[in-house]
């Protein structure tokens, strides 16, 4: 009987654990997603992948609502040429996602090129069994002297 509690134990730890990787997977995904189409400014993907009340703030402290961020990335005002992500973490509470992340790029801003280096706060909601991107911030990281 004794060794039936511990497999049963076992079991339900096993079961939320695999259920944690589960949304954490997702989680990625959808990451992985959002930077394909911020990318390549595709509008239809960005609506999908991003929540109706999106709070979006820039490192310069710029904030945008969702219809001016998409609306800048698809008219070039913001263009990301690369995105590369790097020492991602996620945590998982409930239906809120917390994502940190390093971005490195080159960007095109309204025809300016230039670089980014960004701590990047990134948190998404679970709506409809869809992880969406609530908010955003970015933190520029200060050049190594």
């Amino acid at each position: 009987m004794k060794h039936f509690f511990s497999l049963l134990a076992f079991s339900i730890i096993f079961q939320f654990a695999t259920a944690q990787s589960k949304d954490e997977t997702a989680v990625a995904a959808a990451v992985q997603s959002l930077r394909s189409a911020m990318i390549d400014a595709d509008k239809a993907a960005l609506e999908k992948l991003t929540a109706a009340r999106l709070s979006y703030g820039h490192s310069n402290g710029r904030i945008e609502d969702k219809t001016t961020f998409i609306g800048n990335l698809v008219s070039g005002q913001s263009d990301f040429v690369t995105m590369d992500l790097s020492a991602q973490t996620i945590a998982i509470t409930g239906q809120t996602a917390i994502v940190r992340h390093t971005l490195g790029g080159q960007i095109n801003d309204g025809g300016k090129a230039g670089t980014v280096n960004l701590h990047i706060l990134l948190v998404f909601g679970k709506e409809g069994g869809q992880w969406k991107l609530v908010a955003r911030q970015a933190v520029k990281i200060p050049p190594v002297q």
